[in-house]
């Protein structure tokens, strides 16, 4: 199949529809807020022809004309300013998107049209979605934005330069342990997020499911504290930290595939049976909820700041040096007993360090993911009904026949 041939015609069709999109979201602004802006539907087209022109000059060898040009609508666009200053107005985005329009203009004839395009859209989308973006700004907690710039930066500086390659007979290579941390830390990300935007206002029930996507140990923690503070919530505290436990099968299934796809034909049906159980228990406790709960989970810990993300990737280590040397001193039973005892706490590093690179014990390590949630449902169920006196025997009832229907799973369906 052919490419698609972009002409010179088409090309100069496409500077002008841009130059056009920009130009017509300012005019509706001026008409929207009556206010006078630089440039508008005729001016913006115009812009981005002249940028147009003057890559064409550049490209027939008068190499200064495109300089040139951008220098000239600078000019004008400072001049537009500085009288706006006077005026008592201020902001330079229309300024600058009249540049912008320019440097489109003139990419439309130079570069694959595909940029000028992204650029021109995203340009108009940024000026017309002003309102909303100033929203957005305001209700972000300073702190979380922080956090977030501060890992992102972190992130973007380490991951290029760490060695990809392994090292010891464990098998750590820095770029694919760096790569998990961000990969658990931007699914716990998105779930926090949502948690917070959506948990004030649709109840505790909805705050369990997205509380799970950050950590169901944390969560249920959380809401055991709600159930001991307040025990007419206690039914919907339940069933919040039953929903957030559920969601965790879904997150290792997701993480595990995106890992190690080679072991989850042995494991998903396991873990979306285990998933199920806990939807059905967390709907047949519905009926202890007495009222409609529509305070926000406690604060979870935002999941994409950088102590977070390190003390994940330290784990990770440890437990991936742990693991080897177990399951080659002490053997498969060895594995499932550490198991055990790490499902007490968060076991996703645990979890992972195992499928990390993993071709074989294919079986063995779909039988220590089991006992890891097993014990680490049964943790749970005692953190829960140690806060909650109130739901206390349907707490143990219900952990379980939970964690009681993991046992077959260690030892049937292979």
């Amino acid at each position: 199949m052919n490419s698609f041939d972009w002409t010179p015609e088409l090309r100069f069709l496409v500077a002008l529809a841009l130059g056009f999109l920009v130009g017509l979201e300012r005019e509706s602004m001026k008409i929207e807020e009556q206010k006078m802006v630089f440039g508008g539907v005729r001016t913006h087209p115009i812009i981005s022809l002249m940028g147009f022109g003057c890559a064409w000059f550049y490209k027939i060898g008068l190499t200064a004309m495109l300089p040139v040009g951008l220098l000239s609508i600078a000019t004008l666009t400072a001049i537009a300013y500085i009288a706006k200053i006077k005026t008592g107005r201020f902001g330079s985005t229309t300024e600058i998107s009249a540049l912008l329009t320019f440097v489109t203009g003139a990419l439309a004839l130079l570069v694959d049209v595909w940029i000028a395009m992204a650029i021109g859209v995203v340009n108009t989308i940024l000026l017309s979605e002003k309102a909303a973006l100033e929203s957005y700004v305001e209700r972000l907690s300073k702190v979380e934005f922080l956090a977030t710039v501060k890992f992102l930066l972190v992130t973007v500086i380490i991951l290029p330069v760490l060695p990809d390659q392994e090292y010891t007979q464990f098998k750590l290579n820095p770029t694919r342990i760096w790569q998990i941390v961000i990969l658990v830390s931007t699914i716990g990300f998105v779930g926090y997020f949502l948690s917070k935007k959506f948990g004030h206002d649709l109840g505790l029930w909805l705050s369990g499911i997205l509380g799970g996507i950050v950590s169901s140990t944390a969560l249920t923690v959380a809401v055991g504290r709600i159930a001991r503070q307040s025990p007419e919530r206690a039914g919907g505290a339940l069933q919040a930290a039953l929903l957030g436990s559920s969601v965790m099968y879904l997150r290792i299934l997701v993480l595990v595939w995106v890992i190690n796809a080679g072991i989850v034909p042995m494991l998903w049906w396991r873990l979306i049976l285990l998933w199920l159980v806990g939807v059905i228990l967390a709907i047949r406790y519905r009926r202890l909820s007495k009222v409609v709960d529509h305070e926000s989970l406690p604060t979870l810990q935002n999941p994409f700041e950088i102590r977070p993300a390190m003390m994940f990737a330290l784990l990770f280590v440890v437990l991936s040096v742990v693991t080897g040397l177990v399951r080659e001193n002490l053997g498969d039973r060895g594995l499932l007993a550490l198991s055990a005892v790490v499902g007490a706490s968060d076991i996703d590093p645990f979890i992972l360090s195992m499928v990390h690179n993993t071709s074989q014990y294919s079986r063995i390590i779909v039988a220590a993911i089991i006992m890891a949630m097993m014990s680490n449902t049964i943790a749970k169920g005692i953190y829960f009904g140690v806060l909650s006196k109130t739901t206390r025997k349907e707490t143990v009832v219900s952990y379980a026949i939970w964690a009681g229907l993991h046992v077959p799973l260690l030892f049937f369906g292979y």
